[in-house]
């Protein structure tokens, strides 16, 4: 039997710890900074409960996973790290490039085993497109398409904290561009709105952008994001090459209804409403993914490395927004 440990037990962490403790030979314990929150969690599903991540730590874990907010992360990866227990963290490693590269150096420091969340590496859409550009079906790749979009925006107290929309939302699809294509961003040029709630403007965020990547094979993709899709919850990948085109995320429960010549059949319905459910067995897989590596039967899927790459995409969509210009990933990169 496998014990994890888990530390935060917020929607995302106690939705975490319910995935592990349904994985085949997993127990899993939980922490929180609220002890209450984490022993009211342990009671419901079954399960053990630390006063705090030093008691935790000191459980003999196999592995830690950090579904704490942002600010957080860095400490508690490097905490897990300095005590040899591989780590799960949920992006991003940091809130800045400056911040995340400092624990890249330590990750390599202590010789640690960090695998961060970004789901959609485990979607079956995303990988079967990632298998069809990396067997060479659609020849040439010449045009990426991603949009991440949300039926209504989260709170203000969110917002002002999330870091904005490029590092919060546009950063699984930059993540997965590069994972899909095996190629790395040169330069972006961004823009964003602000139409919606007075908060966004107030946090100097946008609830709806757009960014044009170049990559380094000068393939060109664009990344939409908003934080007002009336429709539901809309995540797709388009991938266009000179032989073919292919699409992830277009399927029955997609929120767009076809109009004008369209017969009406398709999407059939309905519509996502929300991350957790348009990804649930993407988490299931990434969760069973972390168990192995932890334990050492696969390599780690998606690295800190990986991570501050994301990042310094979003980065640079931040400063193109901010001064209205193209901005290369050279800028940004520490």
């Amino acid at each position: 039997m496998t014990l994890m440990g888990l530390v935060g037990v917020g929607r995302i962490g106690a939705f975490h710890a319910a995935t592990l403790h349904a994985l085949p030979d997993v127990e899993v314990v939980v922490a929180d900074a609220q002890a209450g929150r984490a022993e009211a969690l342990a009671g419901s599903l079954g399960a053990r409960w630390a006063p705090d991540v030093g008691a935790l730590l000191r459980e003999g874990i196999a592995g830690l996973v950090i579904a704490t907010p942002t600010g957080s992360h860095a400490e508690l990866i490097d905490r897990g790290v300095a005590n040899g227990t591989p780590v799960f963290c949920e992006k991003p490693v940091a809130d800045t490039g400056a911040r995340s590269l400092e624990i890249v150096k330590s990750v390599d420091k202590h010789g640690g085993r960090v695998q961060i969340g970004f789901q959609r590496r485990f979607d079956a859409g995303y990988a079967a497109v990632r298998a069809e550009v990396g067997r060479g079906a659609l020849g040439r790749v010449h045009t990426l398409r991603g949009q991440t979009c949300d039926p209504a925006p989260p709170p203000a107290a969110y917002i002002a904290t999330s870091g904005g929309i490029f590092k919060d939302c546009s950063v699984h699809d930059f993540d997965a561009i590069r994972w899909v294509t095996g190629r790395e961003v040169l330069s972006v040029f961004a823009a964003g709105s602000q139409g919606g709630e007075p908060f966004f403007a107030a946090s100097g965020d946008a609830d709806t952008a757009a960014a044009l990547l170049r990559l380094d094979d000068d393939a060109l993709a664009t990344v939409t994001a908003t934080r007002y899709h009336g429709a539901g919850y809309a995540v797709t990948l388009e991938v266009q090459g000179t032989g073919g085109t292919v699409g992830a995320g277009f399927d029955d429960r997609l929120p767009l209804r076809p109009v004008g010549d369209a017969d009406g059949t398709w999407p059939r319905g309905p519509a996502q409403t929300s991350f957790m459910s348009r990804f649930h067995e993407a988490y299931v897989r990434e969760l069973q993914a972390f168990v192995d590596f932890a334990e050492g039967r696969i390599d780690n899927p998606c690295t800190v490395g990986d991570a501050l790459e994301a990042l310094y995409v979003a980065e640079a969509c931040d400063l193109s927004r901010a001064e209205n210009r193209p901005v290369t990933l050279a800028e940004v990169r520490r």
